[in-house]
């Protein structure tokens, strides 16, 4: 391959980017990668992911039972309030199907899903090592079907010609390059990095928000594409935001730092009052709103209030939580203001009713009475000591302003398509996702119109 005339580019080193890669090199297509990140941190946020939703309609690989395309849909349309493409994603939904064995056969292997509070056996096949697994066997695939990779390459410039790309300028070891492929593919993510952009999009509050990935999302390419008028979806001030550990760094902290306890405890912000229902719903169709919750907070921080028998009952947390004998030990500890904590939580014991029918991983019905905010589920009364407690931030794991496709992964610029501009993954996700998010879906995404806009880059490439 000449370093200025691969057939295809594609921009971004993650799993969008990779299926992308693979899916047009098998095509006959000589692929040049441009990755951000340096070697060691490639793959983009791909490398904290564990799983993939997939549709299926009887075992597949360690999924058991049948997920349908309906049960499918209906999940996402629950946690986006409807705010869905519902084309493009009932697209995705049936793709995933074929993914999964196109996933084994280039390299990613699977394991049984993880036990306790997840509940996701029949839902979400997990990654065997996770997601850097995934990413190291992709790239596997990759070489050998010849795909050049280059990393500290940051791209700077997408130039635009009418509806054509005419050239991609990257930086690398401070030196400018230019490629002019035939076909260019997107697949570099959004712009959660750029604090200044989110602080733009949200006010100040996002000068507090913690990045769960790769810090180098910053939306260059994106913002350089709209600028020059390729259309666009979403709303800035969505993203994919959960309430993580507050003691996780401002980036790169990963799935790691998630907290799985919320629907086992009271969750109070600074002031120590309560301000939502923890138990609305099982937790991989809820865990995704409560950063946004966390966020709209004084000083965007939440504290999750549990007690002893609950400590076991969900994944164990990166940090150990701060442990006390007593509640006004452990409001000391989180900063919180004793009296108020306590009154908090007797108001919430006395609101709690019968416990018999407690069950930690589906809906129980054990609710509180008369009190506001609810809490519909796994209400059981905070008594048991010693009393533990977990600080909670809005971590940020990509966002949804992005690129607008079609059902081809095509980029348009005027209301008429750009004819070798194609885009997967992050960058595009808002197409398909307005607001909240359902896990596992961002990995359906980009594996499924990654394969998509490789193929189709791939054809054009070719026919020209």
């Amino acid at each position: 391959m000449t370093a200025d005339r691969p057939d295809i580019t594609v921009i971004g080193g993650g799993n969008a980017a990779l299926c992308a890669a693979i899916t047009a090199a098998e095509e006959g297509a000589r692929v040049l990668i441009l990755e951000t990140a340096p070697k060691p941190y490639r793959g983009g946020n791909s490398r904290h992911t564990r799983n993939f939703r997939c549709m299926h309609r009887g075992p597949l690989g360690p999924l058991v039972d049948s997920y349908t395309e309906e049960e499918y849909l209906a999940d996402l349309m629950k946690v986006t309030d409807g705010k869905t493409d519902e084309r493009l994603a009932r697209l995705a939904i049936r793709a995933s199907e074929e993914c999964l064995p196109w996933m084994e056969e280039h390299g990613v292997r699977f394991q049984p899903p993880l036990s306790g509070t997840l509940s996701l056996a029949r839902t979400n096949a997990f990654f065997l090592g996770g997601g850097k697994s995934l990413v190291n066997a992709y790239y596997r695939t990759a070489e050998r079907l010849g795909v050049q990779v280059e990393y500290d390459a940051a791209v700077t410039r997408i130039k635009m010609s009418d509806d054509n790309v005419a050239f991609v300028e990257y930086s690398q070891k401070g030196q400018t390059h230019r490629v002019a492929p035939k076909s260019v593919v997107v697949a570099s993510g959004g712009f959660q990095a750029d604090t200044e952009w989110l602080a733009r999009a949200w006010g100040p509050a996002a000068k507090n928000f913690l990045i769960r990935g790769t810090p180098y999302n910053r939306g260059v390419v994106l913002a350089d594409l709209l600028e020059q008028g390729i259309e666009q979806v979403g709303d800035p001030t969505q993203c994919h935001a959960v309430a993580i550990d507050g003691r996780a760094p401002k980036f790169d902290g990963g799935i790691v730092t998630r907290l799985d306890c919320v629907p086992f405890s009271i969750v109070v912000n600074k002031n120590a009052l309560r301000f939502y229902d923890e138990g609305e719903d099982v937790w991989p169709k809820r865990y995704a709103i409560w950063g946004r919750l966390v966020a709209a907070q004084p000083d965007q921080i939440g504290y999750v209030i549990i007690d002893a028998k609950s400590l076991n009952l969900f994944m164990p947390s990166v940090f150990p939580p701060i442990k006390a004998n007593t509640l006004e030990e452990l409001a000391g500890k989180l900063d919180l203001p004793a009296d108020t904590l306590l009154q908090t939580v007797d108001e919430f014991n006395t609101a709690c009713g019968d416990t018999s029918n407690f069950h930690p991983t589906e809906l129980d019905a054990v609710s509180t009475t008369g009190l506001t905010p609810p809490k519909t589920n796994w209400a059981r009364p905070i008594t048991e000591p010693p009393f533990y407690g977990y600080s909670l931030r809005t971590g940020v794991t990509f966002t949804y302003l992005g690129l607008k496709v079609d059902e081809r992964a095509q980029c348009s610029r005027g209301n008429r398509p750009v004819r070798n501009l194609w885009a997967a993954g992050e960058t595009m996700a808002g197409s398909i996702l307005g607001q909240g998010y359902l896990a596992g879906f961002g990995m359906t995404i980009g594996t499924v119109y990654g394969r998509i806009a490789g193929k189709e880059a791939a054809a054009y490439a070719n026919a020209n």
